[in-house]
């Protein structure tokens, strides 16, 4: 099921996708680089989750929004994972620990984000890219903040965030327990998918966003209350 738009986006702007390579691709292989020659390989792994989160948030949700397909941004957002996990591997990250679970959150968090783009692009014909780009980049500045600087930032505005949750599931794919470590997180993942894709199916009937908003707080309070084991 692609969940295509009935009438495309009447223009895909050459910038739109230049943001996406930026935000996807090109930011988060300059960190990947950048904490390789600063650290090494194995203080790389421990801040892999945050860097691999906003990349798959970045190019998943933009690219859907410009799209409108739910498969493009979600095909978009696994390769670019799949890049990036095998640049990590090159600039010295050890073997992952779980290599399934980094399967599944990379999956389940490309799946989540293209959803959200493509009820960007199917409330806001041609323009709902710009929204996806300022939530990719207001997301990324509390992620980071979270990462660089641990405790500054309240539990209960982490636990809203889905950039926070797949950044969490793919932190403990690779340093921690995997799925079972970050179930809550994945859990959140799909959930907030799925009720977005039920937005998108019966749009412009818009009393759908009473269910998306409904499930959102429900797998904020289910992260909030059962965070993921420490890594």
């Amino acid at each position: 099921m692609s969940f295509a738009l009935h009438e495309p986006p009447p223009s895909r702007p050459v910038l739109g996708w230049l943001t996406a390579l930026i935000a996807g691709v090109a930011g988060p292989v300059l960190a990947l680089i950048a904490l390789a020659s600063a650290e090494g390989g194995a203080p790389l792994a421990h801040s892999g989750g945050p860097i691999f989160a906003v990349a798959l948030m970045g190019m998943g949700m933009i690219t859907a929004a410009l799209d409108g397909r739910l498969w493009v941004g979600v095909l978009l957002a696994v390769l670019t994972g799949v890049a990036l996990l095998a640049l990590a591997r090159l600039l010295g990250v050890p073997s992952f620990l779980h290599s399934a679970s980094m399967a599944l959150a990379v999956i389940v968090a490309a799946l989540s984000f293209a959803a959200r783009g493509t009820l960007f692009a199917r409330s806001v014909p041609g323009r709902g890219w710009w929204i996806a780009v300022f939530v990719v980049a207001g997301e990324a500045a509390v992620v980071f903040t979270a990462w660089a600087a641990p405790g500054s930032l309240p539990e209960w505005l982490l636990a809203l965030l889905p950039a926070q949750w797949a950044s969490v599931a793919i932190q403990s794919a690779l340093t921690g327990t995997g799925a079972r470590g970050a179930s809550s997180a994945l859990i959140a993942l799909a959930g907030t998918a799925a009720a977005t894709l039920v937005v998108v199916r019966l749009w412009p009937r818009r009393w759908t966003y009473g269910i998306m908003f409904s499930v959102w707080l429900a797998m904020s309070a289910l992260v909030f209350h059962r965070p993921a084991m420490p890594l």
